[in-house]
């Protein structure tokens, strides 16, 4: 193949920033609308409030093992495929999720929520293929600005439950699962967008204009591991971003609860709510711009300061609505925000090009479990003891953040 000119790459990174911009905000709208239905759904079919969360943890765990598996497609085919993949399967949980409310069952929602953990793992994966051509100076700007476009998405979502509903007595679904049906156009559509105009695929273009040395023997997973242990600053970015991402799973989960215990409305939790979707997506290109400027590790050292700050006012906010869960929520979001871009693009900088979406999937796939786990555990913490306590035991998380922008900055060399 023909190297490409330097132009010509620039032209490439801008028509990629562009098809990601749109993918990822069509792609998270289509993940976003049925939050408001899903455990909704899921109490309806179990016939038990216990399990009405079972869904969304699975899947969290669906997209932790997507990521995974996507990195793999995407280290053999380049990033178009692996996107393609992952919105595809997520639209086809989608529509298994509108089939298990037809037929009732709980086991056919739960294998669609799985499979929409794919496009949760796309999305993911898209702000890793903004990176594959943009110059270091600049890598953490442009991972920032796919970042931002879910806000579109983020907050559309979620306000489309009443079309959803119209959408769902016209074609004759059960209502809870028209979300799930306008989902799975979104992701189709998204998946278009991808297959048309991720064209060339910019990992592939960055392997052809960089030496590429021969992958070591073994599995894909022993691949990545290793790479992740020969390099003190990337192992220190991936155990950073899934501390942030722990952090912000474990208390978000379990506010709508906290503020219902004290008597808020939905329409407020749900404000709320929007608030901290706010954070983690609205101020991303301030994230990259800083990473940028001040390097990676003291944003990732930033985002820790300002998780703690919010878990501090989490943990004093009292049952039902106030201003400290309002700004601890709103915090919670900025705080990851700022910590996992930092670490995201500092995954970027020093995985090398032969095992890059390998890596970076692994580095998914661990950022998924730690957040399922933190979640699960989250709601026996808030059972025994409390919220309060959540908050202030989640701050042992922050504490390895800390450690992780600590380890970073004191290893990190030239990028790979």
């Amino acid at each position: 193949m023909t190297l490409l000119a330097p132009g010509s790459v620039a032209a490439v990174q801008k028509r990629t920033i562009l098809t990601l911009v749109a993918t990822q905000a069509v792609g998270a709208m289509g993940i976003t609308i049925g939050i408001a239905t899903a455990s909704l759904l899921a109490r309806d079919l179990s016939g038990s409030e216990s399990m009405a969360g079972l869904s969304q943890t699975t899947q969290v765990l669906g997209a932790a093992v997507a990521a995974y598996v996507l990195g793999r497609i995407m280290d053999a085919r380049g990033r178009r495929f692996g996107l393609l993949a992952g919105y595809l399967l997520g639209a086809a949980g989608g529509l298994l999720a509108v089939l298990a409310g037809v037929v009732g069952s709980m086991t056919l929602l739960l294998v669609g929520a799985v499979l929409l953990g794919a496009t949760t793992a796309a999305n993911n994966g898209a702000r890793y293929a903004a990176t594959d051509l943009a110059p270091a100076r600049s890598r953490a700007r442009a991972l920032s600005v796919v970042v931002w476009a879910t806000t579109f998405g983020a907050v559309i979502g979620p306000n489309l439950t009443g079309v959803a509903e119209v959408f769902s007595e016209a074609v004759g679904i059960p209502v809870l699962t028209g979300p799930f049906a306008i989902g799975s156009m979104a992701m189709l559509a998204a998946a278009l967008v991808v297959g048309v105009f991720l064209r060339p695929d910019p990992l592939l273009v960055a392997r052809e204009g960089a030496p590429v040395a021969d992958k070591a023997k073994g599995t894909s997973w022993r691949r990545a591991i290793a790479v992740i242990r020969e390099r003190p600053a990337l192992a220190a970015a991936v155990v950073g971003q899934a501390a942030a991402h722990a952090t912000m799973v474990a208390v978000m989960v379990m506010t709508p609860l906290h503020m219902e215990h004290g008597g808020a409305g939905l329409e407020v939790i749900g404000l709320v709510i929007s608030g901290h979707v706010l954070g983690m997506f609205a101020f991303a290109p301030i994230a990259g711009w800083l990473a940028d400027r001040i390097g990676r590790a003291d944003v990732m050292a930033l985002g820790g300061g300002v998780l703690l700050v919010s878990l501090v006012l989490c943990a004093a906010a009292p049952q039902g609505s106030s201003g400290r869960i309002f700004v601890g929520l709103f915090l919670l979001g900025l705080g990851w925000s700022l910590a996992t871009i930092a670490a995201a693009t500092s995954v970027a900088d020093h995985t090398p090009l032969e095992v890059r979406a390998d890596v970076q999937g692994t580095a998914d796939l661990i950022m998924g479990v730690a957040a399922a786990a933190a979640g699960a555990v989250s709601g026996v913490v808030v059972d025994l003891a409390g919220y309060p306590a959540l908050a202030l035991a989640t701050i042992l998380l922050v504490m390895v953040l800390f450690g992780a922008a600590y380890v970073a900055r004191r290893t990190a060399d030239a990028p790979a």
